[in-house]
């Protein structure tokens, strides 16, 4: 009996939570809150404002900087952050500790986000926690108007390539797609967007499955794989050409490719999904990724049938540098194919 317990304890599923860094990650995870964020995935707010982490309406808040920033944002001082952040260095590891994968959000440009999120990556990474940092980038007219904004994301972004591993990057500026809409709308299909890219990747490590993708496979995947990404897309099982290009098109990042990528792919349908579906989607990621030098497969099947098919994929070999393509601040990067 004893050793039935010992396996129970051993096969349990890894434990997430999504953590909101500064004003625009701490909206966010309360906007994924408001949406019906699944419960097995725990929200946090870190912040320097102690106004707005009382105004979010979340359990778990996490002050810092008291003692020099008095509560009161951080008005674009790294500095000042980063000694926060060492100062509450024991206090946010001891409130994560028991959590496996971090989802860390932030808006980049602002002080708080901006160094919170690669110091906080470095620290998880020595505890035994999976680190996954999601950026939202800022409007191009931000960067042209504010050369202070520009530096801060500069900064960011070199901090977070250098450290490799999964990187997700948010462009606002394809928000502009649904430009006429209320900004409140159209920050919401952000927030719909990023939902379904943290369930997915969830569900896709704690569920059981035919062919199964759990955690030890994602980190193997990304430790052989550099600077990586993470797209979801949902689409008819009828059409896995159309759900490729879901994935790949439809998303709010862009990113600039290697000439070694790899390829962690897990399709989740019903009871009607053929080979044949399965087989196109590998096909397409193929010729899509121009030939990954490695590519993992991961099913689930599920008992009843269904019309929609979700494609998660985590692609690895993102060349250096390629947020800044992105944005729009260096030149073209010749022979390199970029994924939009």
């Amino acid at each position: 009996m004893d050793d039935v317990a010992d396996w129970a304890k051993l096969g349990a599923l890894p434990t997430f939570a999504v953590v909101g860094l500064g004003g625009a990650g701490s909206d966010a995870v309360r906007d994924l809150v408001d949406l019906g964020l699944s419960p097995q995935v725990h929200p946090v707010a870190i912040n320097t404002d102690a106004q707005h982490l009382l105004g979010l309406g979340l359990d778990e808040r996490i002050l810092i900087g008291q003692r020099e920033l008095k509560g009161r944002g951080s008005g674009g001082d790294r500095g000042g952050v980063l000694r926060a952040a060492v100062d509450s260095r024991e206090e946010i590891l001891r409130r994560l500790r028991n959590y496996e994968v971090v989802f860390l959000l932030a808006g980049l440009g602002g002080g708080t986000g901006s160094t919170l999120l690669p110091y906080l990556c470095r620290e998880l990474r020595r505890t035994e926690a999976l680190p996954i940092p999601i950026v939202f980038l800022p409007f191009s007219i931000e960067l042209q108007t504010n050369p202070a904004r520009r530096e801060t994301v500069d900064y960011a972004l070199d901090e977070l390539e250098a450290l490799g591993g999964l990187l997700v990057a948010l462009d606002n500026e394809k928000l502009r797609r649904h430009e006429a809409l209320p900004m409140q709308r159209v920050f919401r299909f952000r927030s719909s967007y990023l939902r379904q890219l943290i369930e997915s990747l969830h569900d896709m490590v704690n569920g059981s499955s035919q062919m199964n993708v759990d955690l030890a496979t994602l980190r193997n995947h990304l430790g052989d794989s550099g600077l990586s990404t993470v797209l979801v897309g949902e689409h008819h099982y009828s059409e896995p050409d159309r759900l490729v290009r879901a994935a790949l098109k439809d998303s709010l990042l862009d990113f600039e490719l290697s000439q070694e990528t790899s390829a962690l792919i897990h399709l989740d349908g019903g009871s009607n999904l053929t080979l044949r579906t399965i087989d196109r989607v590998l096909r397409t990621m193929h010729e899509s990724l121009h030939a990954p030098r490695r590519v993992v497969l991961g099913t689930r099947i599920r008992a009843e049938s269904r019309e929609v098919v979700r494609l998660t994929a985590v692609i690895g070999g993102l060349k250096p540098r390629t947020m800044r393509q992105v944005l729009g601040r260096s030149g073209p990067v010749p022979n390199i194919p970029l994924v939009r």
